[in-house]
């Protein structure tokens, strides 16, 4: 199984381009959580502080555990596509403090013996694992009071749980199906007490007005135990 959801995302990576060079306020480096370019909520999402050791559960190219890494944290990223890594490795040469490891965000979370401050995701491996399986180990590799986040599309009405996303491989091909895990905000929240975090909110951020597009983005944020921050 593993083989073949890293094949799908290598065809994913090879159809996108790399993160612009700055962003519209010209920074190098930033964090974004939403499909938009320049919009949304940034890093502070986090509630990290210069030294702590943050997660991205699949990081893709890496654009955000550079800014992490730029901002003085300890950036680890994992990912299931070499081809996403390698993109990484390419654009983001000089940004110290950035680890990658190419497998999958369970296995790696069953494996490492890291505390981390901050586990997040970005249209990633948290939106694509069962929740049954990965919230128990996010919670045990998490300090009390680091922070649980991730981003992905809000559900299709009526359309919860295990779905399947369907991954273009070229006119010839059939796509590759993958499983993701859809539920709405209070579902969210439900899932994350359940396991043991602390504060959730899921919220739909809007799409921006100057985008055509209409669907906004699913943020959805927790902690281990007491000593959760607000933003």
């Amino acid at each position: 199984m593993t083989d073949t959801r890293s094949a799908a995302w290598d065809t994913y990576a090879r159809s996108k381009p790399q993160r612009r060079r700055t962003n519209a306020r010209g920074e190098t480096t930033w964090f974004n959580w939403t499909q938009y370019a320049d919009h949304g909520p940034g890093a502070e999402v986090l509630a990290l502080d210069s030294g702590d050791t943050a997660l991205d559960l699949g990081c893709g190219s890496g654009g955000n555990l550079a800014h992490l890494a730029k901002l003085g944290m300890r950036a680890v990223g994992v990912d299931l596509s070499p081809k996403q890594l390698d993109k990484a490795r390419e654009r983001w040469l000089d940004a110290d403090g950035m680890e990658l490891h190419q497998g999958d965000a369970l296995a790696y979370l069953g494996e490492t013996s890291t505390v981390f401050d901050a586990v997040f995701s970005v249209f990633g491996a948290v939106w694509f694992t069962d929740p049954g399986a990965l919230l128990p180990v996010v919670h045990a590799n998490l300090r009390p009071g680091g922070v649980f986040a991730f981003s992905q599309r809000p559900p299709v009405e009526g359309c919860y749980g295990c779905q399947a996303s369907y991954i273009p491989r070229g006119p010839d091909v059939d796509p590759a199906i993958v499983k993701r895990w859809d539920y709405e905000p209070e579902t969210w929240c439900s899932l994350l007490e359940d396991h043991g975090f602390s504060d959730a909110t899921a919220t739909v951020l809007p799409a921006p007005e100057r985008d055509p597009r209409t669907t906004g983005t699913l943020l959805v944020r927790a902690a281990r135990g007491d000593g959760a921050q607000s933003f």
